[in-house]
């Protein structure tokens, strides 16, 4: 990766349906180029997909909960069937296991508290776990899509080796 995939990248985290035509006169190259290089980088992993981001009040899902569990079950089975159960409900848009006071975290988005109750309900139906706390967002003040690009290539890395990379 080198500093002109950068370049590519940044404009397809804005927006990825943009012409590659558009996006290579951009960043300085011709279409062909352009295309390579995007296929490139699809091909190694670096885009992984491409989406159309959603406005969450408009489907009905503008009501987000952060939910941090706790568990003492810590083997290989229950882990497993927890990931398991928690990947089937499509109210979790994101889920990390998590280092420090909390196992998990869980970004749930539901239209009202009631749809909340009954996620979490089906939730504890289906899987033994010693703690919830959910806490309501009250105002998202940033929302990103866009991953930070200055860390992709190394510091003091050449633009050679960048290059060869």
């Amino acid at each position: 990766m080198d500093e002109m995939d950068i370049k590519i990248l940044r404009l397809l985290q804005q927006d990825c349906t943009r012409p590659v035509a558009d996006i290579g006169k951009e960043v300085g190259l011709s279409t062909t180029p352009c295309w390579r290089r995007v296929q490139k980088l699809e091909e190694s992993g670096v885009i992984q997909r491409r989406v159309a981001i959603l406005d969450a009040q408009q489907v009905n899902a503008g009501v987000t909960i952060f939910v941090s569990i706790k568990t003492d079950k810590h083997s290989l089975a229950w882990l497993e069937k927890f990931h398991s159960v928690v990947a089937d409900f499509p109210e979790v848009v994101e889920f990390y296991r998590m280092s420090g006071e909390i196992d998990y975290l869980l970004r749930v988005a539901v239209p009202d508290i009631a749809a909340y109750d009954a996620f979490y309900k089906k939730l504890i139906a289906r899987i033994d776990i010693a703690k919830v706390s959910s806490a309501f967002a009250m105002e998202q003040i940033k929302y990103t899509t866009a991953l930070p690009l200055q860390f992709a290539i190394p510091a003091g890395t050449t633009k050679h080796e960048r290059a060869e990379a």
